[in-house]
This record gives C-alpha cells, sequence and structure tokens, in this order.
C-alpha cells in the first residue's frame, strides 16, 4: 500500500463499511482519559482527513465529548468508528478497523503526560503532551 491509496474497512458486525483515503500509513496513540475510557486503553488512529465514506450510515451513532469533536461508533455492535474534529470534519479512524494495515508504521502518541504508568510501547515515537494538542485543536477563545 503506498501514501495516498483508498482502502477498505468495516465494523466487527459488518454493517458499516468504508472507505477512506490516510494522509499517511502512520498511526498514533491518545492517552486522554475519554479515549482510555471509551475504549478501554489508548486509541491508535490512523489521520483520514475528510476523505472518508460510509456506507450504511444510519448505523452510525454520535456522541459529541467534547465542544470540538465527537466520537462515532455502530449502533449494532459499538465499534468505534472514528475521531472527528467538528471543525474541520476531520477524521481518525481505529486502525485496527482498516481491511489491510500491515503496512501502518506506529510513529506518534499524543496526550502522553495522560499515560498511566502500566504499559509503554517500545517503539520510539514523536510525543505531545495535553497542552500542545489543546494549542493545535481547541476553539479559541476570542
Amino acid at each position: 500500500m503506498s501514501d495516498k491509496a483508498t482502502i477498505n474497512g468495516g465494523c466487527l458486525c459488518g454493517k458499516i463499511q468504508f472507505t477512506a483515503t490516510p494522509a499517511d500509513t502512520t498511526v498514533g496513540a491518545c492517552h486522554c482519559g475519554m479515549c482510555r475510557k471509551w475504549g478501554g486503553g489508548p486509541l491508535m488512529t490512523v489521520d483520514c482527513g475528510t476523505a472518508v465514506r460510509f456506507q450504511e450510515s444510519e448505523h452510525i451513532s454520535i456522541y459529541h465529548s467534547s465542544e470540538w469533536a465527537e466520537r462515532g461508533f455502530c449502533a449494532h455492535c459499538g465499534s468505534h468508528l472514528f475521531y472527528r474534529l467538528k471543525e474541520s470534519g476531520q477524521y481518525f479512524i481505529p486502525a485496527g478497523l482498516f481491511d489491510i494495515c500491515d503496512n501502518f508504521i506506529f510513529d506518534h502518541q499524543v496526550f502522553i503526560d495522560r499515560k498511566p504508568s502500566y504499559y509503554n510501547f517500545a517503539e520510539k515515537t514523536n510525543n505531545m503532551t495535553e497542552a500542545e494538542i489543546f494549542a493545535m485543536y481547541a476553539p479559541k477563545s476570542e
């Protein structure tokens, strides 16, 4: 798989299928409290920008998890489908949902200062703190 290839994926029960064109083949882990509560551990995603198309989208439930982001999941099986920024529509899709993911590379972690001490990854990654992420994505106060 080369960069900018369109790849397919879907949820556990198969009711929701999607195509996405990831920005690249990198995977990031989010250690924020919401992601850990949502999935029981870090959320490992691929940045797909806005290039995501869902089939059977009536089976998608949306949870507005913050002022600036929302999370989508399958209403039937509960699979986590995406984390989406409300303003830009940028999708972060869990890496495990893709049919082909052998060429993905784990290269960054966010909310690294919120990672609990009971796990560590062996890969050397680029790391960002909560403050750095909020500076990049949170809505600016006027």
